[in-house]
């Protein structure tokens, strides 16, 4: 079993570099999941280490887990209180033609028994507020910087599609709702491209985390760089 990159450690946090493709939760089909990892990640401590947010399957990067049930409920309530600073790299599948905004779009959920479930806009959802940038455009993609502000499931998946117009290279959800012509059919990418690029998490009376992860040699392949 391949290791996971460690970011940051001290001794209450620890910040991984969780790869795309590992989910935090076991399929319910069986396969790998993050729990795999929890007893190497222990690093000496006697209990696992606890993830204190969630990262899509498919979204690679900074991951922070506590290590002991105080922190995490520090950790957690520092999300809560919208203290974290979060920054990640998204490649949209099409090119963006403004160069910087600010996407306000609440989201809320729907659930189908043809479709399952899916986050949407809608006025009556949670608030969702997320800042983004344009880093570089690129053979018809364009790499976004994203700053969510909030942290609802599928935020940026569905700032980008149904905010920008543009969704996420190869994202099979929102792709194909909100942009047929891109979809997850692009033969340049089966996966969400989207990575949790830094993670900024203040503490009382110590210092701040602060780690950052690498971008992907799958976003680098595609000629797009940070």
């Amino acid at each position: 079993m391949k290791q996971i990159p460690i970011l940051f450690e001290d001794g209450e946090a620890l910040v991984i570099d969780k790869p795309a493709g590992l989910p935090m939760d076991r399929p319910r089909r069986g396969g790998a999941s993050l729990d795999d990892h929890l007893i190497d990640l222990r690093l000496g401590f006697q209990r696992d280490p606890s993830p204190v947010h969630r990262l899509d399957t498919d979204t690679s990067g900074c991951l922070l887990l506590a290590r002991n049930p105080k922190a995490l409920s520090r950790f957690a309530r520092a999300f809560e209180d919208r203290l974290v600073e979060k920054t990640y790299l998204g490649v949209l599948a099409g090119e963006l033609g403004e160069e910087e905004g600010t996407i306000e779009l609440a989201l809320s959920k729907i659930s189908s028994a043809e479709k399952g479930w899916r986050m949407i806009p809608a006025r009556k959802g949670k608030p969702a507020l997320t800042h983004w940038r344009r880093l570089m455009v690129h053979d018809g993609l364009t790499l976004v910087e994203f700053r969510p502000l909030t942290g609802r499931t599928h935020q940026i998946r569905v700032h980008a599609a149904a905010g920008l117009g543009i969704p996420l290279l190869g994202d099979p959800v929102y792709g194909p709702v909100y942009g047929p012509v891109y979809g997850h059919s692009d033969p340049r990418s089966s996966r969400t491209l989207l990575h949790a690029s830094a993670l900024i998490v203040p503490r009382a009376g110590k210092p701040a985390i602060c780690a950052t992860a690498p971008l992907p040699d799958t976003f680098r392949a595609l000629g797009l760089h940070g």
